[in-house]
């Protein structure tokens, strides 16, 4: 069993570090100009270069020289605290505690200037090692120092991570701080492993240690992502709406062509692909320029028309959460022929009494999102048989 763990903790090395540096590289952007980032940024960061120190091949080439071990160990170790002290920033700031950051670096900087004196005050040595048999390497001063560092860190990073995933509105980022509270326990789990070994010579539990260090790594990694992967989500979440849109917000267009902020595009992939508006407003302009469509053309809505879609629909067996949307899709198409065929427009008690019905459900909702999904079932139901079929 200890063979085995031990050999899938080493396979999932080399992932490991390309996903951190991977998640680094991609969110380094966002996370250079926001403060509130910066810290968990840096602190993946810093651990995604002591993890690739730590790389079994790193190693094998680091231990052919002992110079090179010992350089190779030392900044490993140094980078360790230098993560173990940008967790804290991270805190501080998602804490807002001004005291805490400089608390954090200052302690970081006493931290590391301590370790590189213990080092250096040291006999004569090669890697920094705690082996099975003897003392630790340098010392064991310095191991516990070093420890220490990782676990303070680690155990306020969890408790405050869990403490505000569960008071924060955003998911994305109660998701994100849970993963990276997860990530963090795990590295809490490998250096108090290394406490018993220091201490009591305990060896039980270190052929896990290298999985446990690569799933925080994978963790971490995933922890700073989630900020993507949720814009992702969103992003395809609005292109699927503007696609489904496009077709109902096209022929409104056409009979009200000055609803429009631009010039529609000659197709709908290529809307999509190429959109006339930044493409996080696309959405937006899509439901407000057919939303004014749909209340330009109410002046062209014959009296009587509501009423007899109402029937149709009904008579068509349109399901009841639907029906709304239907009857307004039948409405829309008799009002944009009327439009088309320059019949003057005739504002009335017909025009104001359907489209503000049927765009009520919209109105009253808790904002675009409603009205999107809304005008989605007109869309759709703009296409269908039962719409094609009215003719009053």
């Amino acid at each position: 069993m200890a063979t085995e763990l031990l050999a899938l903790g080493d396979a999932l090395a080399v992932p490991s570090v390309v996903c951190l540096w991977a998640a680094v590289l991609l969110r380094a952007p966002a996370a250079l100009r926001s403060p509130q980032q910066r810290g968990l940024w840096l602190a993946v960061a810093t651990a995604a270069a002591a993890m690739t120190l730590n790389l079994p091949a790193v190693v094998a080439h680091a231990m052919r020289d002992p110079a090179h071990s010992h350089a190779v160990g030392l900044t490993r170790n140094l980078i360790g605290v230098l993560s173990a002290g940008a967790v804290l920033y991270f805190v501080a700031a998602a804490t807002r505690g001004r005291a805490l950051q400089i608390a954090a670096w200052t302690g970081t900087a006493v931290w590391l200037a301590a370790l590189a004196v213990l080092d250096a005050t040291a006999p004569a040595h090669g890697t920094h090692t705690i082996p099975a048999q003897g003392d630790p390497v340098p010392s064991t001063v310095y191991w516990l120092l070093l420890i220490a560092a990782h676990l303070i860190a680690n155990t306020v990073c969890v408790a405050l991570c869990w403490r505000y995933s569960g008071r924060t509105e955003s998911r994305a980022l109660a998701f994100g701080l849970r993963l990276f509270g997860l990530g963090t326990a795990l590295a809490g789990v490998f250096w108090v492993a290394f406490l018993a070994k220091a201490l009591f010579g305990s060896t039980w539990a270190m052929p896990a240690m290298p999985l446990t260090m690569n799933l925080h790594g994978l963790l971490r990694a995933a922890a700073i992502l989630v900020p993507t992967l949720f814009t992702l989500r969103g992003t395809a979440a609005d292109t699927a709406t503007a696609w489904r849109l496009w077709p109902l917000w096209r022929d409104l267009v056409q009979a009200v062509p000055h609803v429009a902020l631009t010039k529609p595009r000659a197709g709908r992939l290529l809307e999509l692909l190429w959109p006339p508006v930044p493409r996080n407003l696309l959405v937006y302009r899509k439901v407000i320029e057919t939303r004014d469509a749909i209340l330009i053309l109410g002046d062209y809505v014959a009296p009587g028309i509501p009423e007899l879609a109402a029937a149709h629909v009904t008579v068509r067996g349109v399901p009841e959460p639907r029906r709304s949307a239907a009857a307004l899709a039948c409405v829309l198409k008799e009002a944009r022929e009327a439009k088309l065929a320059g019949r003057s427009g005739m504002p009335g008690p017909a025009a104001q009494w359907v489209l503000p019905a049927a765009m009520q459900t919209p109105a009253e909702g808790t904002g675009l999102e409603d009205e999107a999904r809304f005008l989605v079932d007109v869309a759709r139901a703009y296409g269908s048989p039962e719409t094609t079929a009215f003719a009053p």
